[in-house]
Parts: C-alpha cells; structure tokens; sequence
C-alpha cells in the first residue's frame, strides 16, 4: 500500500513592518467585540493556485516575505503582540496589542493567513488579505513604501461613556479561556450556481406570498440549509432548533461606522422553532422568520448587546456548538478569488480547522464570480451521509 503524502516544513520567519512609525509606538486598546472573541479561535483561510511548470518556491517566498513586511506598515496591529496589566484588588485584566503561510503542494501552491480572532472579524480579515494582494502585484522588489486602495481605520468603537480601556474582572486567563475539541466530523463543499440560487429565492418569495416583503437570496439559502439538516437529523418533532447568523454592525449602527472599520463587529441573530413547526412550514415560512431576525437586528439592539458585552463577556465556542442547530457564518461578498500573487485567478478557497463544529456552515463566494455560492457544511458522519442522499437538498444544487 502507498503510504501517504507527508508535510515537508522547509521554514519560518518573523516579519516586521517596512519601516517604524509613531503609531507603531501606540497602543490599540481591544472594544468589547474584541474583548469578547478571546477564547475563539484563529481566523484560518487561504486560497489554493495552480502551480506552473516553471515555478520555483524561494522566489515566491522571498516576496511574499517582502510584500507583508509592506502591507504591515498600513496593518500596524497585526505586527504587534496582545499585552496584559493585571491589577490584585479588585482583580481586573486589561489586554491590549503593544501573523502569512505558503505551502507548497505537488501541484499547487496553498496561500493562507491566520490572524486572532480578537484582532479581526472577516470582513477585516478579508480587508487586510485584499491589501496583501494588493501590494504583492504592485511590488516591484524596490523595498519601498505601497499605497493601498483602502487604509484601514483603527479608531476602535466604543459606546459613550465606555473605554478606551476595558477592565475585565478575572485575575488568570484560564478563567475566560477554553479550548473547545470537536467530535470526528465530516467536511464538504457545496456549489450552488447562480441560477439555483434563483430559483431558491423565487420559491421562497412565491410561497411566503407578500407584496410587501422581499425574502433575499441569501435568507432563502439559509432557510434551505436550516431545514434540510433539520431533516437528516431526524431528531424528535418537539425538539427545539435554531438558525444562527452573523451579521456585520458596521452599516447598522447610527451613526453608522466605517466600512474600512477594523476590528470585530459582528453579532449573532438567531431564529427558534420546534423541529416540528419548521419542516411542517415551507422553505418561505423559514425564510421569513430569518428575515424577520435580520431586519429588526439595528441600532438599539446593538447598543444593547454591548452595553451586556461592558461586563467582560468572553465568547465561549462551545456554546456555538448546539447539536440541534446550525450556524451560519462568513459571507460571499467577501473579494476572496480577486487575490492573486503571480498565478492567475485561484482555483479553490479552504478554510483551516478552526471553528469546525457539527451544524457549521460557511459562505463563499463562488470561483465563477456570478452570483453562485460555495457552502462548506461540517456535520456529524451520519448526518453528512444523510444530507448527500437527501432528495430535496441535491436537486437544490
């Protein structure tokens, strides 16, 4: 028997910025959206490339190395280190900031970036990886400063009369951190193409049947994921489930924040329903139950979210890991498959192990640029085999 491939480590390095600043010199102190993704887990995504004939690592790494140490400069956080004071009486931690992976495969090259997850949400991530690129093409090997399209803004938010510096009333880190282990799961991307995702939201439109409201392509996928994994679930009819979503609080607070905000601000909004009550209602019923959770998700909510989240609330991922439910996550309006370092369009976009649990989906956007939308759904083995032979779920694709 062949054995199989192995990971050969050939290195790693330590990359400072291009050059020193004075806002380098500055602390960034953490919100309460920061402060509360302290026990998640990193952010772990990358994009898979064809590699050429020609092609020879050390000369990618060198400018990879040499396009970070640029993009840093206008990232200045992401070069820092989390620091904590600790104070006995009354017991308080305050932390504070006082991270790119490039495999190479037989036939592929994997780019890839881990940032905490307490430093960014994924529009940030995805922020900071489009600037990456954006640097990486327009090096020209001078080791000079790049401009970028869109500077980060790194005033953190924090509401009246709260901040900048947020004491949290532990006294050991071990009291806010956990490390959750997830069952033996499987992992499988879905491609819905751009005209099944019609077809999804027509259906949804048709069957909740309101002149008034429009469901989105986006909640009639969720709803269609909700119910379909409900139903290979096969748990008892009064068990209750929920749908989970993050959403982005940039545009919904008010005044509305930046959109080159970086930092965390993002939040779940949840659905409930018997498992009954969902699969007896159609896909428009579930759908509008999760448009109903989006569109009265708004300013005062927030506010009222973080106004709980000042009492150093830290996020713990077990709780997101309801056997019972789904949760929804990342988005496909995210630029993923516009970055590129020297080898044309990426061929496929993964995601590393980090916050894989059973009921966990994922959106991409799809390679096609269309519309379409890649889901990478984690689930139990039963489950998983359960959903691929699922009728209504596979002629939705």
């Amino acid at each position: 028997m062949a054995s199989s491939p192995t990971v050969q480590y050939v290195s790693d390095c330590f990359i400072k910025p291009l050059y020193d600043s004075e806002e380098l010199k500055k602390p960034v102190y953490l919100s309460s959206w920061d402060l509360a993704m302290l026990s998640f887990q990193y952010i772990q995504k990358g994009l898979l490339f064809t590699k050429p004939s020609s092609f020879q690592l050390n000369p990618l790494l060198q400018m990879l190395k040499e396009s970070l140490s640029i993009t840093l400069v206008h990232f200045y956080p992401l070069a820092g280190r989390f620091k904590t004071l600790k104070q006995e009486n009354p017991p308080l931690y305050t932390i504070f900031i006082g991270c790119v992976n490039s495999p190479e495969l037989i036939d592929g090259v994997f780019i890839g970036c881990s940032v905490n997850h307490a430093v960014t949400d994924g529009s940030s991530f995805w922020h900071f990886f489009n600037s990456f690129s954006e640097v990486f093409k327009a090096n020209n090997g001078q080791k000079q400063s790049i401009p970028i399209s869109k500077s980060p803004n790194f005033n953190h938010w924090f509401p009246k009369g709260h901040g900048p510096i947020i004491n949290l009333p532990y006294t050991h880190h071990d009291q806010f951190t956990s490390r959750h282990e997830s069952p033996n799961m499987r992992e499988r991307f879905f491609h819905f193409s751009a005209e099944s995702l019609k077809k999804l939201k027509a259906k949804a439109n048709q069957e909740f049947n309101c002149n008034t409201i429009k469901i989105s392509s986006l909640q009639a996928l969720s709803a269609h994921m909700w119910r379909c994994i409900t139903r290979v679930r096969k748990f008892p009819s009064d068990q209750l489930t929920s749908c989970g979503m993050l959403v982005n609080n940039r545009a919904r607070l008010d005044p509305p924040l930046p959109e080159n905000y970086f930092g965390n601000c993002i939040q779940t909004v949840r659905r409930n329903a018997s498992v009954g009550k969902l699969l007896e209602n159609n896909l428009g019923w579930a759908a509008w139950e999760l448009h109903q959770a989006v569109v009265n998700h708004k300013n005062k909510e927030i506010r009222e979210w973080v106004e709980k989240l000042e009492c150093g609330v830290v996020y713990q991922l077990g709780s997101f890991c309801d056997p019972c439910s789904i949760v929804i996550g990342s988005s496909p309006r995210f630029d993923m498959y516009g970055n590129e370092f020297g080898f044309g369009k990426g061929v496929a976009l993964r995601s590393g192990y980090a916050h894989k649990f059973d009921g966990k989906v994922s959106l991409y956007e799809g390679i096609e640029a269309d519309g379409s939308m890649d889901l990478e759904v984690c689930l139990l083995p039963d489950f998983m085999a359960s959903l691929e032979t699922d009728k209504e779920f596979m002629d939705s694709l």
